[in-house]
């Protein structure tokens, strides 16, 4: 079994390359979908409203906790402390759930940041310059000064790559992507 990390900095392109290296090849695990789905529960939204001081549990959406950040960066911390042990609890347990498989994928942000390279046979860091990644990040909806406290929040690419076995520049198109990664998993299959 080999264990796949793929990380890179805020809208960098993981998604696109986590689906693509994971296609007919192994079950993938995306943080940030096992997070999207923890707030449609009830339990989650309690303890975010709690933390953040949200007075009705039920408001708990995206679009507040954007204005909690906006309005308060500490907040991004606290969110975090909720947020990452559930995540990385239900990681291993689908590492465990696919242990028989040839590939395991996953896609984790913040991968470096929470110091998880030891339980990874590679980690492919997803590189994207700051203006592209701001484009991106925009075009999804996103407004500029999130995405700036969003991205101080995070280590440098300089500091992340340091620890990940390959850098995929992501600033071409798919084809280009595609061709990077593809040369890189044919060392594995």
């Amino acid at each position: 079994m080999k264990r796949i990390g793929i990380t890179g900095s805020l809208a960098s392109g993981k998604s696109t390359a986590s689906n693509f290296l994971s296609k007919n090849r192994g079950p993938l695990f995306s943080a940030d979908k096992f997070v999207k789905k923890l707030y449609s529960t009830n339990l989650f939204k309690k303890k975010i409203s709690k933390k953040l001081n949200i007075k009705n549990f039920k408001n708990v959406k995206k679009t507040i906790l954007r204005e909690k950040i906006l309005e308060n960066e500490g907040n991004i911390k606290k969110l975090e402390k909720i947020i990452h042990p559930i995540v990385r609890k239900e990681m291993f347990k689908f590492m465990q759930k696919h242990k028989r498989k040839n590939f395991i994928f996953f896609e984790i942000p913040l991968l470096i940041e929470n110091k998880l390279e030891k339980n990874f046979d590679v980690i492919f860091f997803i590189k994207a310059k700051k203006n592209i990644r701001l484009k991106r990040f925009c075009l999804k909806g996103g407004s500029k000064k999130l995405f700036h406290i969003l991205d101080k929040n995070q280590m440098s690419d300089a500091k992340k790559k340091k620890n990940c076995d390959y850098v995929v520049v992501n600033e071409k198109n798919f084809k280009f992507l595609k061709k990077s990664l593809s040369d890189i998993l044919k060392q594995y299959e």
